[in-house]
């Protein structure tokens, strides 16, 4: 699997399990080789069956835990990373791995009290100070401030260090109202981050002019075929947006469960139109050509097993506004919502967050301008061409009028008004997404605004989007 060749390793682990059918080490090795594969619907069962077996090392059940995890049952995880703490407790990353679920099933006391153990065994495990910083809301009398620029300047973080100690810091200096001190150290981590990797903002940019090209009013003037299935609810946009708000609310209709954020249209697209080949247009090209019915039901059938019983799923993978318009063409009954806020609030959250892989254009207030001016162009046109699929729902109404733009979401999408949707934040369902902490709590509008404090720091961005004729509404 190190050389990143599943099918060769899936060999290798088929011929080990022809000798000894039900060795754990060998079962794990090969849930994880299927799920790299994209192959999930392979993978959940035998994730399953050893999840109900006895293992024998901490590390075993962490690697269960982790495949777990991936496949969204944080609370099937959460024993798995206990065990593995019980086995090896003097193992840093072990408290981390059992943090991160605690954090995601918002059981965030328990998930600091982990942070503050797997730090206090290895100081320099840099993100879980990273994380720590972002379970709850840091007070004046009660920070790690003090600790993270100790650390900062002790001469012994290496880039990658820099760049989550960096994002940590500007975090809690926000939270207890420093905020030049804290655009001052995101500035660097982001800056530092940006230097790490390769990416042009340009070639997103193409790409998103080649789907509106590809897929235009005439492209959807024809017949393509599809899939009859109304289950599927979309949310999309971009990252940061209250997506995962919108998510709980509606998740807490007794109708609908929730995917999270799934790659499932992603890939199995991938698998029809073929990998990109000689560039993502080239891949665009092609996907014009698909059966749409056929991507239609590979995705109803590998999202599924994981949405729950309820008649409907919501998928909120943000990136999906790439493909608004291919999923109306493979599923016409699905419905699509588009979550929005202002310009600048969006862009200084997306920001100030440190993502895992996703969003390279995010550290660079430039590429930030540019991608946002982008994607708004690429919205305008799926609107223009599919005029009445997409429900815009705005974030700063949901916060004022939770009720009133929820209910009409659910209208939208054939669903009556269920009160239990007020009570969101009660809900022990998982969330994974950067939004993880905040959904614990009633709706708060804090965030409403926040970009005001940044204005100076914040100038190159409101630049290049006033070139782009973004309305910014600086007052």
């Amino acid at each position: 699997m190190r050389l990143n060749n599943n099918d060769v390793a899936l060999a290798a682990i088929d011929r080990a399990l022809a000798l000894q059918p039900d060795e754990p080490a060998w079962l794990l090795q090969r849930a994880n080789c299927l799920m790299r594969a994209g192959r999930v619907g392979e993978a959940r069962p035998i994730v399953q069956a050893l999840s109900e077996s006895r293992l024998r090392t901490a590390y075993q059940y962490a690697t269960l835990g982790l495949l777990l995890s991936r496949l969204d049952m944080q609370e099937q995880a959460l024993p798995m990373y206990r065990r593995a703490v019980e086995l090896e407790p003097g193992r840093s990353e072990n408290h981390y791995n059992l943090a991160t679920v605690l954090r995601f099933l918002g059981r965030l006391e328990e998930c600091e009290h982990s942070l503050d153990r797997a730090i206090e065994l290895n100081p320099r495990d840099w993100e879980a100070h990273g994380l720590r910083a972002q379970v709850r809301r840091q007070t004046v009398e009660r920070n790690h401030v003090a600790q993270l620029e100790s650390l900062l300047g002790s001469g012994e973080v290496d880039a990658r260090g820099e760049v989550r100690l960096c994002y940590a810091l500007a975090k809690e200096l926000e939270d207890v109202g420093q905020p030049r001190r804290s655009f001052h150290y995101l500035r660097r981590g982001a800056t530092r981050r940006r230097n790490l990797m390769r990416y042009d903002v340009e070639d997103d940019l193409q790409t998103m002019q080649a789907i509106a090209g590809q897929f235009d009013a005439d492209f959807f003037s024809r017949e393509v075929g599809s899939c009859d299935n109304d289950e599927a609810i979309f949310i999309l946009g971009l990252p940061r947006t209250g997506s995962t708000l919108l998510e709980r609310v509606l998740a807490s209709h007794p109708a609908i469960g929730s995917v999270g954020e799934s790659n499932n249209l992603a890939i199995e697209l991938t698998r029809l139109a073929g990998a990109p080949g000689r560039g993502k247009r080239e891949l665009v090209a092609r996907a014009a050509t698909i059966d749409f019915g056929e991507l239609g039901r590979r995705y109803v059938e590998t999202t599924r097993p994981a949405s729950g019983r309820q008649a409907r799923f919501l998928d909120k993978m943000p990136l999906n506004f790439l493909y608004a318009g291919l999923i109306h063409a493979a599923l016409p009954r699905a419905r699509i919502i588009c979550m929005s806020r202002h310009p600048l609030d969006t862009c200084y959250a997306i920001y100030k967050t440190l993502f895992q892989d996703a969003y390279p254009y995010s550290y660079d207030l430039q590429d930030l301008g540019r991608y946002y001016a982008g994607y708004e162009g690429l919205m305008a046109h799926w609107e223009r061409v599919l005029p009445g699929v997409i429900h815009r729902v705005d974030y700063e109404e949901l916060v004022r009028d939770l009720r009133g733009v929820a209910a009409a979401a659910l209208a939208f999408c054939g669903l009556d008004w269920d009160e239990r949707c007020l009570q969101f934040h009660r809900s022990r369902q998982a969330s994974t997404t950067a939004s993880a902490s905040q959904v614990r709590e009633p709706v708060y509008a804090t965030s409403i605004g926040r970009w005001r404090d940044y204005r100076e720091e914040l100038q190159p961005l409101i630049e290049v989007l006033d070139r782009a004729g973004i309305a910014c509404d600086l007052a």
